[in-house]
C-alpha cells in the first residue's frame, strides 16, 4: 500500500467511525447524489441516494468475494454510467472459484436486507437471470468445472461462502459511499478487513483460496 492509499485508507475508516450510529441512506456522499441526479440516472436526490446504497452493495460483494476467493482487481466505484451502476475493475484469478466472484454482487443485494429467497425463489429466479453486466453468462460459465449445470446448488455455495462475511461487505460498501472517488485494490482491501491488499483477513474469516488458472480481465457491473 502506497502511502498515499494508506492516508486514503485511514480518511475513511476515521469517517465510518464518526457515522456509525447512521444507516446507509444517510452517509452517501453529496458527490455520489448528484452525479446520479444530475446525470439523469434518478428523477430526484432520494432515489439518489437509494440507488448509491444499492450499487455499493453490489459492488461491495463482487470485491470482497475476489478478496476471499484469492483475486485481485485493479479499483471498486460506485459511479453511475451508460452502461452500469458501479464496477469492480479488471479482476483476475479466483481458479475454480471465480464464479464465487460472478454471484456475489445479487448476493450481497440480498444479504443487505437478508431477503436469500426460497429453494423454489431462487430456482424462478436463476431461470430469469440475464445480463447483469456479464455476471450471469460467466457465472454459468464458471460453474460447469464443479457444479455441472446445477445453478441453484452453485448459487447455495456462494451464499454459504459469502453469508460469514457480510460484516465486511456492509464495510466496504460503508467506505465506498462515503469516499467520493474509487477505492483502488489495496484500500478495497483494508477497508474490508484484509491485510494489505494480500487476501488474508484481519480478523475471523475464511481462508483464501488460491485459484491455480489466470483469469482473463474483466469488470463486474452492476446494470444501471
Amino acid at each position: 500500500m502506497t502511502p498515499a492509499e494508506r492516508r486514503t485508507a485511514a480518511a475513511i475508516s476515521a469517517e465510518l467511525a464518526r457515522l456509525v450510529r447512521y444507516d446507509d441512506e444517510s452517509i452517501v456522499h453529496e458527490a455520489w447524489i448528484r452525479q446520479r441526479y444530475d446525470g439523469g440516472f434518478a428523477a430526484s436526490y432520494a432515489p439518489a441516494r437509494s440507488a448509491a446504497v444499492r450499487t455499493a452493495w453490489h459492488e461491495a460483494g463482487h470485491a470482497v468475494a475476489a478478496l476471499a476467493v484469492g483475486a485481485r482487481f485493479s479499483s471498486a466505484s460506485i459511479r453511475a454510467g451508460q452502461a452500469n451502476s458501479g464496477r469492480v475493475h479488471s479482476i483476475r484469478g479466483g481458479g475454480e472459484l471465480a464464479f464465487v466472484i460472478d454471484a456475489a454482487g445479487q448476493v450481497a443485494e440480498r444479504l443487505q436486507s437478508w431477503t436469500l429467497p426460497s429453494e423454489e425463489e431462487l430456482r424462478a429466479w436463476l431461470a430469469s437471470w440475464r445480463g447483469d453486466g456479464g455476471d450471469a453468462r460467466r457465472f454459468r460459465t464458471g460453474i460447469r468445472e464443479r457444479f455441472g449445470g446445477d445453478e441453484a446448488a452453485a448459487w447455495r455455495y456462494s451464499v454459504r461462502l459469502l453469508t460469514p462475511l457480510r460484516p465486511r461487505i456492509r464495510d466496504l460498501a460503508r467506505g465506498m459511499l462515503v469516499h467520493p472517488r474509487h477505492l483502488p485494490y489495496a484500500v478495497a482491501a483494508a477497508v474490508a478487513g484484509f491485510g494489505a491488499g494480500d487476501g488474508r483477513p484481519t480478523a475471523t474469516g475464511p481462508p483464501a483460496g488460491r485459484g491455480s488458472r489466470s483469469r482473463a480481465a474483466t469488470s463486474r457491473n452492476m446494470g444501471a
